[in-house]
């Protein structure tokens, strides 16, 4: 968060204070990119590097007749970003789900609120 509860600057703003007023031209190549879905993650970090693993979250049936049923995280990829590029995506994100709630709505969290029966989406 900025100094005097500023808020914080946006990307384009913090690409400027990067390449000091620069203006760059980015070129984006996706021929290889794969795109995965993904409806769940796991955050771990060391000093250096944050990983992110992405992956799906599966209901698993009892194995036994008494044994209640599990999820399952079945991790798909694993992305590793030191903490600079992860604060940057950090910062990405909160922007874009800013943008999003403001034009469509708060996204809320709490599942049994978003039910059909109990009010909100």
């Amino acid at each position: 968060m900025a100094e005097n509860n500023e808020p914080p600057p946006d990307v384009d703003q913090q690409a400027r204070q990067q390449t000091g007023q620069q203006q760059i031209r980015l070129r984006i190549d996706e021929r290889s990119m794969d795109t995965k879905y993904a409806n769940a993650f796991r955050t771990n970090g060391t000093a250096e590097e944050v990983m992110l693993d992405f992956g799906m979250n599966l209901v698993a049936p009892p194995r036994a007749q008494q044994e209640q049923p599990e999820i399952l995280f079945q991790i798909g990829q694993r992305v590793v970003l030191n903490y600079y590029s992860a604060k940057r995506l950090a910062i990405a994100l909160s922007q874009l789900i800013r943008r999003y709630e403001d034009q469509f709505g708060e996204l809320v969290l709490d599942v049994a609120k978003r039910r059909v029966d109990g009010g909100e989406r």
